[in-house]
């Protein structure tokens, strides 16, 4: 186990699920009703993981018969005291996706949390402005989920022969 893994379970018992190693980064599994508490606790001393480089949504739509859960949350850590990295991921849920806004914790989570749930359709809880931030106000479903329908627009050509 890694010294990130043994802090984080001693500072919040039983929510870390899972730990591993990906392309030499660390990466924890975390409880999503933990997620707020690890969060806060990462980013204050020891660790000091006090930069939110960015954070992504994955759509394991296809795999939901070996995923219980349909969408999963990557948080990508930075501490600037000891330049290590830290990768959280947390899965939000399958039919209405929902985790907890870390917007209080790491504010640059703003914006990056309102793209999420305008491209995935995650809703964050306690987010203080979640609305769209690519799409028009008025766009129906949420374009980067594996289920939305692949289409376009008949393009009218005036100059064909």
């Amino acid at each position: 186990m890694s010294e990130a893994r043994d802090l984080v379970e001693a500072a919040v018992p039983g929510s870390v699920v899972g730990e591993h190693d990906e392309l030499g980064q660390a990466v924890l599994e975390v409880d999503r009703t933990r997620m707020i508490e690890v969060m806060r606790f990462l980013q204050g001393p020891p660790l000091a993981y006090v930069m939110l480089c960015s954070l992504t949504c994955a759509d394991f739509y296809d795999t939901l018969d070996e995923h219980p859960e349909r969408f999963r949350m990557a948080y990508h850590l930075l501490s600037l005291e000891s330049g290590s990295e830290l990768r959280v991921r947390v899965w939000a849920g399958a039919e209405n996706p929902e985790l907890e806004s870390v917007v209080p914790v790491w504010s640059t989570a703003n914006f990056m949390e309102r793209e999420v749930f305008d491209l995935f359709g995650v809703r964050f809880r306690n987010h203080p402005d979640l609305c769209r931030i690519m799409m028009p106000l008025d766009w129906e479903g949420h374009p980067l989920r594996r289920d939305y329908p692949i289409g376009g627009e008949a393009v009218q050509f005036s100059d064909a022969i």
